[in-house]
């Protein structure tokens, strides 16, 4: 499971920490967010994330 970064703002998603703000659980797999999953910092889609480990 690697971190992956949203091209808009440089927000990390980081599956060992998830995103409790969003309701993802620690341990979720970015491939395992819904499709709509969205930043939570600047509310770009899934689609604007790129794998940085």
């Amino acid at each position: 499971m690697g971190k992956y970064k949203c091209d808009v703002c440089g927000f990390v998603y980081d599956p060992d920490k998830g995103d409790p703000r969003s309701g993802i659980e620690p341990g979720t797999d970015f491939s395992d967010l819904p499709d709509n999953y969205v930043c939570p910092v600047c509310g770009a889609g899934k689609d604007e994330f790129f794998a940085v480990e």
